[in-house]
This record gives structure tokens, sequence and C-alpha cells, in this order.
């Protein structure tokens, strides 16, 4: 059977919510908190698209690099407009005084390596009007030798990081650390505002699932940034000469930066397993569809229109 990688962009994802007066909605805000909440670095025509109460649905085909060897399997990206409140360090249910409009996303990957399947999320809570960082990066990763959960938040100027892992020599660990770009937030910088994404030599952290997946210590690694521009699409490469890896992300040139497809290249497997591999993201499909609505069995029918069976 094919596999297929799914990018799920999603604009005012609905929740159902308590009916006290002083709830709020989780996704689609009106009209004027979009225009006093969102609009900034973003335009008018970006707060449009992601509060049209309309879901971004793109399938790709997945190729995961793991053990040595590569992988098919599937992937899902969940962009959503929601209220984050930073006190309660989750989406808002209510007004609170210090609710940030984000836009989410919940980035997702499995596949099968031998007999046991892997599956591994990772959220980001990306401002949508301002702001070079989330204010929350979460990450989970679960297969039949364990699972590990990661978690960042601000603490003042730096970043306080959360490890929980079955693995030996992690298990437990909190600490605080510098502020620096943050990997995992690249993809909404690109559909939100790539005129500034940053080019050059600077420091980043690299994505929670790749350090969780070779255990590599989170930390900011020398990075150089470059974007090559094409006719129709334009490509953002960043390399970590440190961790000898590179991460490539082609995405439309105009309109809402669609991303098209994605390669991320390091060496993967151990002892004489071991091989620089690519791990590649290709677009298959794309539809718009309220799917908060579509969780009834006939609904499935729209997993076959995105070649997710």
């Amino acid at each position: 059977m094919k596999h297929s990688l799914i990018l799920i962009g999603l604009s005012a994802c609905l929740a159902a919510c308590n009916e006290s007066s002083n709830t709020v909605q989780i996704g689609g805000l009106d009209e004027a908190s979009v225009q006093e909440n969102t609009l900034g670095s973003s335009s008018k025509e970006d707060a449009s698209y992601w509060y049209g109460n309309k879901a971004e649905i793109t399938s790709y085909h997945l190729t995961q690099a793991r053990y040595g060897e590569l992988h098919e399997g599937t992937a899902t990206f969940v962009f959503v407009t929601e209220t984050f409140s930073p006190s309660q360090n989750t989406k808002a249910d209510r007004k609170y005084d210090d609710n940030v409009p984000v836009l989410k996303l919940n980035r997702t990957r499995k596949f099968n390596t031998g007999i046991y399947p892997y599956s591994v999320m990772s959220s980001t809570f990306f401002p949508f009007k301002k702001g070079d960082h989330s204010l929350k990066v979460t990450n989970s990763s679960q297969e039949w030798c364990g699972h590990t959960f990661m978690e960042l938040g601000r603490s003042g100027k730096q970043f306080n990081v959360e490890l929980n892992s079955y693995f030996e020599g992690e298990g437990y660990d909190e600490r605080k650390t510098e502020m620096a770009l943050l990997e995992d937030d690249v993809w909404s910088m690109i559909r939100l505002r790539n005129s500034n994404l940053p080019e050059g030599k600077f420091k980043m952290y690299p994505s929670m699932e790749f350090c969780r997946f070779l255990h590599v210590e989170f930390r900011p690694y020398s990075c150089e940034a470059i974007i090559l521009p094409g006719d129709n699409y334009n490509t953002y490469v960043l390399k970590y000469p440190e961790i000898d890896r590179e991460l490539s992300i082609t995405y439309l040139a105009g309109g809402n930066f669609e991303i098209s497809q994605w390669t991320e290249t390091y060496f993967s497997g151990y002892g004489s397993s071991r091989k620089k591999l690519t791990t590649k993201g290709e677009k298959m499909e794309s539809i718009n569809i309220d799917y908060w609505n579509k969780n009834k069995r006939a609904d499935s029918t729209f997993r076959k229109q995105l070649n997710l069976l």
C-alpha cells in the first residue's frame, strides 16, 4: 500500500465551548479580534485566509530515514488558529488577560521499522501577529521500546526545557537554556511571514523530533540559512555543520506560501549500518474543508481523496 505524508493547514478549527459568559471561541476569532490582534507582521489577506473557517489539508508521500534504511509512512501537519494563554500554558477556553492569538501547528509522522511502528508528534504555538519564538513547543514519540516527551516554554529571557524519557541516560531532566531561533517554528514562519525568514549565520535549535531520534543534546547549534528563489517556488535551506545535517523546505513563492516538499539529510543508523540518508516529503493532494465537522464514519471518504487509506 502506498503511504502518504499529510500537511493539514487548519484555519479556525472550531471547538465546543462552555456556555459560560467568560468563554471564548477557540478557533475562528471574530472579525474584531482578527483586526485588533492578528494584524501586524501578517497581512489582512493572511488573517482572512487563516480565519476563514476552513481547513487546508495537503497530502504528501513520506520517505523516512531510520536505522540506516528508508521507510515509507504518513504524517500530518495541522495548522489551526486559536487563542493561547501563557499563564495557563494551554489554549485559552476563557478570556484571560494574557490571551494571545497563535497559529498552532500539530505535526505528526507515522511509519514502521520492521515489525514495530513509530508515532511522533510536535506542537508549536506561534504568535500570529509578531514574535520570533513559539510560546510553547512540545514533542512526543512512541514506539514499542518506549516513549519520550519534551516541552519548551519561555522563562523570562530564557527557555525552560523539560524531558521525560524511557531511555537510560535521559530519564527526567529540567533546565533553563538560552533563547535562540527554533527550527520547529520555521514551518509557521514560512506560512505567516516568510519575508522575515532569517538568512546568513546564526544559532538555532534543531527540531525536537531530530534530537529525539538521534539522542542529540537539545541546544542551539551553528546554522547557515539561505533562500533559493525560483520561478514559482522558493526553497529555504538550513545547514548545521556541527551535526552534519541539512533541511530544505520548498514552498510556493506567492499566495499563502503552501509547502510543496521538504528534504532532511543526516547520518542514520548505528555501527556498520550507519550512512547518510535523506528523509523526503512530496505533495500529493490538497483540499479545504471544515474537518472538525467530519467525524462520522461516512466522512472517511475524505481520507480517500487525500490518498490517506
